[in-house]
């Protein structure tokens, strides 16, 4: 039976009051971003940084270790009835912010939430059919066929509260890109470690720690303030004068004057992101000329025409790495033998002659405050092309206003980064980026191609159990798109946090995700 607490004085109004009961935060996280929360709905975009914040107030069916194994959360454990049905057995005693029990109708509407067509979210879920209620605590999901990596796109689909989304008139699902909002996308009601108790837009976001969360607490923090910095200068202010305790975005530029400052620590890496350029490939472009990134030659001249090495030296400070394939070397599918690129100006010079294609203007479109210095990126970008005859200019703006003109196929360029989360596997791109746009496959595809025999190989590779067997048809999905350059990619992006000593100890995984539910404070 399902208790619920959301009618008259008992409704709490999450987002607005803070839970009863709770002292004067002692242990505070000083969380310094560099964008905002794009909606408090997590099914509303396929933002890394959007699901991270999220993942502090909801909660999925299962979820990923720091060391990325799949281990029970909402569900308790899970078997296979089927070949293409998994029965997930519920944690019981769980309850939501607002009082109200967990159970199999939250997942029921859950599913039929993420899964609906103009859902954002339905691309990680790519071969999910339907779910059925077995009983209060056992629910069976329903996939096309066999699939080795289902586990993994359930860690990123967190559940809802049934009653709490109706009594709100929030069945339907929201989306960033064409701007459709409800209750969700401004309030918050999760299983999570942490309640929201305020939000302002651009400003800030209050988490109270969660008294009644199921699980052991692993962090000792009473409150978590995430505060949006956008300008890196004042990030790295804020973190030494000690206004933020930690950026999981330093500014590259800085390491070395952060690492010099004392009690300052920088913690870099390589980021699971593959930044690459995609093309419009439709048939014509928004302004109605006939779209000419449909020639071969020209795509394989933008390829040759672009300096990796230099881009990474001179403006990731030599912390990126330089790619020749669309998937980072952690990632499953990655193949060594397609990581190569060429730096040929002169040949993409003679490509774009004999194609032509001199003067060819065109608009590549990018985001202040999407990839790490993609402002810098993209106009050096701009000076390599316009080097060897084309005519680029450059449309630079917040995500938040680039990502529907990229979503509604209107970029004649554009740069995607992709850290092929949360299945954490080569079949993300594939399915999400490289496929054609059918259904939940190529959701991604903001360029409009189609490829049927990258489509043939990902379907295969979807219902593969082998794991050997699947990864080699990754990989070959992966050489054509490198043969045909459907993407150019350019690099894996650098991931630079910086943090004071009054943080005792953190959780830095190459997914580039804060789990601060990990997170221990100094008691000195």
């Amino acid at each position: 039976m399902k208790v619920s607490m959301k009618s008259g004085a008992m409704a709490l109004m999450l987002g607005m009051t803070a839970l009863p009961g709770i002292a004067a935060a002692e242990n505070v996280l000083k969380w310094g971003s560099q964008r905002d929360i794009f909606s408090l709905d997590p099914y509303s975009i396929g933002s890394t940084s959007n699901l991270a914040f999220l993942n502090h107030i909801y909660e999925g069916l299962v979820r990923y270790t720091p060391t990325f194994e799949i281990e029970p959360a909402l569900a308790e454990s899970w078997e296979f009835i089927e070949p293409n049905i998994w029965r997930f057995k519920l944690r019981e005693g769980v309850t939501f912010h607002n009082g109200a029990s967990f159970d199999a109708d939250d997942v029921m509407a859950s599913m039929e939430r993420v899964s609906h067509p103009d859902s954002p979210l339905r691309g990680n879920i790519p071969t999910f059919v339907s779910a059925t209620k077995v009983d209060d605590y056992t629910v069976d999901l329903e996939v096309q066929s066999a699939n080795p990596l289902f586990l993994n796109d359930m860690t990123n689909i967190f559940m809802f509260d049934a009653d709490w989304l109706r009594d709100n008139d929030a069945m339907g699902p929201t989306d960033i890109a064409s701007d459709t909002q409800n209750y969700t996308s401004h309030n918050t009601n999760g299983t999570g470690p942490f309640v929201l108790v305020e939000r302002i837009p651009d400003t800030r976001a209050i988490l109270d720690v969660n008294p009644d969360w199921w699980d052991e607490a692993k962090h000792n923090l009473d409150r978590i303030e995430f505060t949006p910095i956008t300008s890196a200068p004042t990030r790295v202010a804020a973190l030494i004068s000690g206004e933020i305790d930690l950026t999981d975005a330093a500014p590259i530029q800085d390491v070395r004057r952060l690492e010099a400052t004392p009690g300052v620590r920088v913690e870099t890496g390589s980021d699971l992101r593959t930044v690459a350029i995609g093309m419009n490939r439709q048939e014509t472009l928004k302004d109605g000329r006939e779209s000419p990134f449909n020639n071969a030659d020209l795509r394989e001249a933008i390829n040759l025409a672009i300096d990796r090495d230099l881009i990474n030296e001179r403006i990731m400070s030599g912390l990126a790495n330089a790619t020749g394939v669309l998937v980072a070397p952690a990632i499953p599918g990655y193949d060594e033998a397609l990581d190569t690129y060429e730096h040929d100006p002169e040949r993409a010079r003679q490509l774009i002659k004999d194609a032509g294609f001199e003067g060819l203007n065109f608009v590549l479109q990018c985001s202040s405050d999407e990839s790490i210095n993609e402002e810098q990126a993209c106009q050096a970008l701009i000076s390599m092309l316009t080097q060897v005859g084309l005519e680029p200019t450059l449309d630079i703006a917040p995500r938040a206003v680039q990502s529907p003109k990229r979503s509604n196929l209107e970029a004649d360029m554009y740069l995607l980064g992709w850290a092929n989360e949360p299945t954490l596997d080569a079949y993300s791109m594939l399915v999400q980026v490289l496929s054609t746009q059918d259904g939940a496959a190529g959701l991604a595809n903001y360029g409009g191609w189609s490829y049927p025999e990258i489509d043939r190989l990902t379907q295969e590779a979807a219902t593969t159990m082998d794991r050997d067997a699947r990864l080699a048809l990754e990989a070959e999905a992966l050489a054509i798109a490198k043969e045909e350059n459907v993407m150019i990619p350019l690099w894996q992006q650098p991931m630079v946090w910086a943090m004071s000593d009054d943080i005792e100890d953190i959780t830095i995984r190459p997914d580039n995700k804060p789990r601060h539910w990990l997170t221990v404070m100094s008691q000195d």
